[in-house]
């Protein structure tokens, strides 16, 4: 597995690339957000890690820029672990974030869960692989969705919570229940991060209306099923 480190920190990449290797990652890095555009352009990564102050343009606006392109997975390093910088991070399409100064046991960890659930949601399994519903198609052996056959460019993150949601549809999941099904039992619980990414994935559908709030409860998806033509 191939990660890429987007940190104008030139002391850091070696040794967390060291300590990577342990567990099997290749860890690449790059000092600038115009050579990881470039590398992420030309070879294939598992995931991008992004720190938050960075020469030429801040890792939100790297991220954004990552997500006009692709839906690679991406945690964010906030210098500062302020909830705003967690909040605007997660708004613009990360999967994950971890302060600094961190413990690079942890970081690895986040990888690791990341790219584990992302596995498990496309992994082969007795139950069909399509979901479809009313004016919706969800494909998890592709990681595709489809809103009246067109398609809808999902991060990740956004596509596991909408394939959770429908795994029974209707079915009422919490906010700590989504937290603990796609961050891990092991993660800080933070439910603010369930309802940006509700608000991120119900825009995207639009102008479908089928997440809806139940008040003191959580989230859940109302649509109806559909067969194949």
């Amino acid at each position: 597995m191939r990660i890429l480190l987007i940190d104008d920190d030139e002391h850091l990449g070696a040794p967390l690339a060291s300590y990577f290797a342990r567990f099997d990652f290749e860890l690449d890095s790059a000092s600038r957000p115009s050579e990881g555009l470039a590398k992420l352009r030309a070879r294939h990564y598992d995931a991008a890690i992004l720190d938050v102050m960075l020469p030429e343009m801040d890792g939100f606006a790297l991220c954004r820029e990552i997500r006009r392109e692709s839906d690679i997975p991406i945690v964010m390093l906030t210098a500062r672990g302020d909830v705003m910088d967690r909040v605007v991070g997660l708004e613009i399409g990360a999967d994950d974030y971890l302060p600094k100064p961190f413990e690079p046991r942890e970081l690895v960890a986040r990888v690791q869960t990341i790219l584990r659930r992302q596995r498990a949601v496309a992994a082969p399994a007795a139950a069909p692989q399509q979901r479809l519903f009313e004016g919706l198609a969800i494909d998890l052996d592709k990681r595709e969705v489809l809103r009246h056959g067109e398609r809808v460019e999902l991060t990740g993150t956004e596509f596991e919570l909408l394939a959770l949601l429908a795994d029974p549809p209707g079915r009422v999941w919490s906010r700590d229940e989504i937290l603990n099904r796609l961050r891990g039992h092991e993660a800080e619980l933070y439910t603010r991060a369930v309802d940006i990414v509700v608000s991120r994935l119900r825009k995207k559908l639009e102008p479908l209306d089928c997440i809806k709030t139940l008040r003191n409860a959580g989230y859940a998806l109302a649509v109806g099923r559909s067969t194949p033509p």
